[in-house]
């Protein structure tokens, strides 16, 4: 059961400046059933230190997928949680590690979903975290919060391994045929971008405000998890819009 369910999990590391902490994660990943793992822009690899200490799970290394930016990694997951120890101003939803490996297992039965994990001093920007819907922290000690990022790739592993091992048989039921899935990643990307087009063009999203309000459209719409043909339709709105403003601004100009 518990390999059947993370296989559609996603691992994610975001430029990556030591190639001993991917093979670290490698290793945790394939001891806890995990097999999915794709490199943001690392600046090594491959490497021989990767290599070592991955440890019996070279294959993890080898079937890896080496891509340039963060949204190619995302393509085709519906849900994506990101791992932060920050505060931020605008709250996302934040959820523990145990909290966040229930979640994804019961996630799955929707489709692809993906954990991504940043840089080893600096974690992950603003701008990547606008693409995770949830948050993820691993609680630590008061006296020292640091944690490798091959030892946070372990916990959560784990934790994501546990929680298949002790999901009951009727949580673990098919998804409603009746219901749509989640839109893809690349299509909510492509909505947001064309939301803020359309809005920055009617003067509603002025440059002070909208990198603050877009997280929070952003966070609106990751509620409400449209599905793609939903996501269709409101692109399809903001297309008339478009047009009727067009129009308006001829017959203006001609007036």
């Amino acid at each position: 059961m518990s390999t059947a369910f993370l296989k559609g999990l996603r691992i994610v590391l975001v430029e990556t400046s030591h190639p001993g902490n991917i093979g670290a994660a490698a290793r945790a990943m394939k001891v806890m059933g995990l097999q999915d793992l794709v490199l943001v822009n690392p600046r090594f690899f491959p490497h021989p230190e990767a290599t070592a200490l991955a440890s019996g799970a070279e294959d993890i290394l080898e079937r890896a997928s080496v891509v340039a930016d963060l949204a190619t990694a995302l393509q085709g997951c519906h849900k994506v949680y990101g791992t932060s120890a920050r505060d931020r101003r605008i709250q996302w939803p934040v959820l523990d590690a145990r909290e966040a490996a229930e979640e994804m297992r019961a996630e799955q039965v929707n489709g692809p979903c993906a954990l991504v994990f940043g840089r080893e001093r600096t974690g992950l920007t603003n701008s990547e975290l606008d693409h995770c819907q949830v948050l993820v922290n691993i609680p630590t000690a008061e006296l020292y919060h640091s944690l490798n990022l091959g030892q946070a790739v372990q916990v959560l592993a784990y934790e994501l391994h546990m929680a298949t091992l002790t999901a009951l048989p009727q949580q673990t039921s098919l998804p409603d045929e009746s219901l749509e899935p989640p839109a893809p990643m690349e299509d909510m990307e492509g909505f947001y971008g064309h939301l803020e087009h359309v809005l920055r063009r009617s003067g509603f999203l002025q440059e002070i405000r909208a990198t603050r309000m877009m997280r929070r459209l952003r966070r609106l719409y990751d509620r409400a998890r449209p599905s793609q043909k939903e996501v269709n339709i409101l692109r399809g709105i903001l297309t008339e819009l478009e047009r009727w403003a067009s129009k308006q601004s001829r017959q203006k100009g001609s007036g």
